[in-house]
This record gives C-alpha cells, sequence and structure tokens, in this order.
C-alpha cells in the first residue's frame, strides 16, 4: 500500500510515495485477539470483534454478556452498535467485521441487517455457528443481502484462547468442588 506525502522545503512543495505496512486480514483479526484478551481478563468468553471501514476501525467489542448481565452484549453487536453509532447510520456497507469465533444466528442476523459486506472470523463453532458451521445465513439466498465470509484468519490462536479459558474455568470449578467437600 502506498501513500503519498507532501513535504515543504524553504520554498516549495514536493511529494514523497512512502511504503505503509499492509494491514491485512491478519493484522486486524490480532486486534480482535487483543479484544478477546480483554474479556478474558474480565471472566468474560474470549471473543473480541473489530469493524473496520477504508482502513480504519469503527467499531470494536468483546463479550460482556457476564458483566452487563445482557444475552446480547456479544462482541459482535456491541462493535456494530459502536460503529453505527460512530457513523451515524445503521446501513454499514463497506466494512468488513474481524471476529474471533464464528458468528452465532443473532450475530449473523445484525450483520445481515447491517449490510456488513465481509465478514472475517478465526475459529468455527460447532454448536452455535451461523456462517457454515450449524448454519449458512451468510450466503442464504431467502436474505435480501449476502456477506462474502472468509474463515481461519489466525484460527489456531482464536481457538487456543478459547480452549485455555474453559480449560482454566474447569479447572477453577473443580477445585471450587473439593474445596467446599472439604469443609
Amino acid at each position: 500500500m502506498e501513500q503519498i506525502l507532501f513535504r515543504r522545503t524553504a520554498t516549495s512543495w514536493y511529494s514523497v510515495a512512502m511504503e505503509m505496512p499492509l494491514r491485512d486480514d491478519s493484522y486486524w483479526m490480532g486486534k480482535a485477539l487483543a479484544l478477546a484478551g480483554r474479556a478474558a481478563a474480565l471472566g468474560e468468553v474470549p471473543i473480541g470483534a473489530v469493524l473496520v471501514k477504508d482502513g480504519k476501525i469503527i467499531g470494536r467489542g468483546f463479550n460482556r454478556r457476564e458483566g452487563q448481565n445482557d444475552p446480547s452484549a456479544h462482541a459482535e453487536m456491541i462493535a456494530i452498535r459502536q460503529a453505527a453509532k460512530r457513523l451515524t447510520a445503521w446501513r454499514l456497507t463497506g466494512t468488513t467485521l474481524y471476529v474471533t469465533l464464528e458468528p452465532c444466528p443473532m450475530c449473523m442476523g445484525a450483520i445481515i441487517l447491517a449490510r456488513i459486506e465481509r465478514l472475517v472470523f478465526g475459529s468455527f463453532d460447532p454448536k452455535a455457528g451461523a456462517a457454515g458451521s450449524l448454519y449458512n445465513l451468510a450466503d442464504d439466498p431467502r436474505f435480501n443481502h449476502r456477506v462474502e465470509v472468509e474463515s481461519g484468519v489466525k484460527g489456531q490462536e482464536c481457538s487456543a484462547i478459547l480452549s485455555d479459558f474453559f480449560r482454566e474455568l474447569r479447572r477453577q470449578k473443580k477445585e471450587n468442588r473439593s474445596t467446599a467437600r472439604s469443609n
């Protein structure tokens, strides 16, 4: 990606082409993974999402269901709401949503309704995935909008953060049961 910068000498302006680092799917998924880490630190299921338009993040979110006592406080929903507010528009055309886990039916519905152009996710969700695993709402001809889907971006890292979180949760529950029995 090339960016033109303008520099000034004492008497005139001249342009300089500079090579900018490419911000590809892996880069943006890294941002979503960082948000997933924030969720984990709060005891939430570690899922993060960023919504990007024209190379800039316009919405970001991580799971907050437990902290907000809100079943709809998924990472995707938070990022979509933030972007709509920022753009003062519910149509989020020309955007790409990066999320660490395949969206559920609720989130996929919001993605379709918001007219998000592209979805990139890290790991599949065989229990609730609605972008190819359990359902494929992204390409359902009965809807008036289709979403381009890319899966598996940083898939191992996205799966690992979830596996580590649930492994630790099970360990803590087992420890709590053992402590309760010994009292």
